[in-house]
């Protein structure tokens, strides 16, 4: 059995990186055909409830911890009315057979209970059916009783990085535009979301467009566009408060496309004056500016490295749409897009390994990822409209924005991971359309 965890891990490494050469020992035992993955089994027994006070919420914890495991398409439940044994105490030790009867290559146990505060406190644990053993140490979270979804979260992140070898991303929020109404006259407004779409809450109102959320490295801001002036200007708004101001400078002329630097403290963005549009970068505190490109030519959509030494950016430079990389002062940029068709809204992987993209050829757009050089361009999606990837806190999955065709198209998101499976709508109550993924919180 732990070579299967250890090949479940192994997969994943080689949909990220499909030129590394990865030892293994033992036989394979995960089917893989045609580049899909068969989801390893597991078994998520209803948490027990320790007091009565904790009965309303060891089922609704246990389900978010499957409805997470299961949404990556690396795991398949096995139906609960296919257990055998049953779980009544935390402290039981486990009957492996039992599991291993019913092909539960994974156990995840877990209790609940309310102490003297009104907090809710979850421990779990993890085992390796065939191997008889846990993995890991047991743990515990406590929180709030409104925060039971982000306790599930937390041991659904735990399970899937004891399994795989890889950080979770599902205690992590994403802020987006929520869109609603016709397409010619569709009212905007932020809005921000656990990952599943849970927890909504709306950050602005629709009196006037907003454009391109993005989150800080922290998640406790999100820089986005606003035309609540007339010109598309950049603003900054913590979440905790839902207060915003303008950044500072450039005062009546378009300034749109923002982000933020690895540390939080700068900004970049493009600015327009006159026919030509460049980035810029600004200092959060003085609002001191500095002019990162010069050419004659709409250079836009800038993103950092996640260590901060450089930005890739999209510009019509050559002729057409693609992608360059500089250094994050500015300087001489290397195009690396040489495909066909036009390229935009370039975004780097938290794992520094890729840059997500968006492709426009033939009539269609694709979601696509490629090395940092420009190599292994792999395309994700292909629909009427797919535009503006946004990285999963691991690296390992996708979000973006899908349009569907006609006056009466509305768009939503969708999520994909790397290898180009999985691809699922995100729920939303409305339409939703340029989603930022925020951090792990």
């Amino acid at each position: 059995m732990r070579q299967l965890f250890a090949l479940t891990r192994l997969v994943l490494l080689l949909i990220a990186a499909p030129l590394a050469a990865l030892a293994q020992d033992g036989p394979l035992r995960i089917e893989i055909t045609e580049g899909v993955i068969e989801p390893l089994p597991f078994a998520v027994p209803d948490f027990v409830a320790e007091s009565s006070a904790a009965a309303s919420y060891a089922n609704e914890i246990s389900r978010v911890v499957a409805d997470d495991l299961i949404g990556s398409g690396l795991f398949r439940e096995v139906p609960r009315e296919a257990h055998i044994s049953t779980v009544t105490s935390f402290q039981s030790p486990v009957q492996f057979a039992d599991w291993k009867a019913i092909n539960a290559q994974a156990l995840i146990t877990g209790a609940v209970d309310v102490d003297a505060g009104g907090r809710v406190v979850v421990k779990f644990r993890v085992y390796d059916v065939f191997a008889g053993t846990e993995l890991g140490d047991g743990m515990q979270f406590a929180g709030t009783p409104d925060g039971l979804r982000r306790m599930g979260h937390k041991v659904a992140d735990q399970v899937y990085s004891r399994i795989t070898g890889e950080s979770g991303y599902f205690d992590s929020r994403v802020v987006f535009v929520s869109e609603t109404g016709p397409k010619d006259q569709r009212a905007k407004r932020l809005a921000i979301m656990d990952y599943d779409g849970a927890n909504l809450q709306y950050l602005t109102n629709s009196s006037s467009i907003v454009l391109a959320p993005r989150f800080s490295p922290t998640g406790d801001r999100v820089l986005y566009t606003s035309y609540e002036t007339g010109f598309p200007r950049v603003h900054v708004l913590n979440v905790g408060d839902v207060q915003s101001r303008i950044l500072q400078g450039n005062e009546g002329v378009m300034s749109f496309a923002p982000r933020f630097a690895p540390d939080g403290r700068t900004v970049v963005y493009s600015l327009t004056q006159g026919s030509n549009t460049d980035i810029f970068a600004m200092d959060i505190a003085s609002g001191a500016t500095t002019q990162l490109t010069s050419a004659p030519s709409i250079e836009t959509a800038p993103s950092f490295s996640p260590d901060g030494s450089r930005i890739v950016f999209e510009s019509d430079r050559s002729g057409t749409q693609q992608l360059y990389i500089m250094p994050a002062g500015g300087g001489e940029a290397q195009r690396i897009s040489f495909g066909q068709g036009r390229y935009g809204t370039p975004v780097w992987s938290p794992r520094g390994d890729l840059i997500a993209f968006t492709k426009q050829n033939a009539g269609r757009f694709h979601i696509g990822v490629m090395r940092t050089d420009g190599s292994e361009e792999r395309l994700l999606t292909a629909s009427f409209l797919d535009e503006g990837p946004t990285w999963a806190p691991n690296g390992r999955v996708l979000m973006f924005a899908r349009e569907t065709q006609g006056a009466a198209g509305s768009s939503s998101l969708y999520s994909v991971d790397i290898s180009g499976r999985n691809l699922k709508r995100v729920r939303t109550p409305e339409g939703g359309s340029d989603p930022s993924w925020g951090p792990l919180q």
